[in-house]
């Protein structure tokens, strides 16, 4: 997981809570000069990733799907989640991704399974 996160230049912060920070820069733009939706969802689904891993569960992704709400604009995004249900073999989470203004830039929802 580390080489995708470092690839992509995601930033884990530890401090109240787990977020996952990404700055936007050229490379992270789409031709329409918005960060791409696949970065947006590759923040949301590390950041719930990291918050199971926190658990010290691992877990696969079963599925996910996010809302696009406003474009990604701005200097950075980060991704926060919370846990919304913790079962036996399944955690489902939501997270939120936002710029540095705390504009709402996409919801997203993920169900993952515990592989251990």
């Amino acid at each position: 997981m580390k080489d995708f996160i470092n690839y992509n230049n995601m930033e884990i912060i530890n401090d109240d809570d787990i977020k996952v920070k990404v700055k936007i820069t050229d490379e992270t733009l789409n031709p329409f000069n918005i960060v791409h939706g696949g970065l947006i969802f590759s923040i949301g689904d590390t950041v719930m990733g990291v918050k199971i891993r926190s658990l010290g569960r691992n877990a696969v992704t079963l599925n996910s799907s996010i809302n696009f709400i406003s474009p990604g604009v701005g200097k950075y995004l980060v991704a926060t989640c919370k846990i919304i249900k913790n079962g036996k073999k399944t955690c489902v989470l939501e997270a939120t991704i936002k710029n540095e203004k705390d504009t709402l830039v996409a919801l997203m929802s993920g169900t993952y399974f515990y592989i251990d």
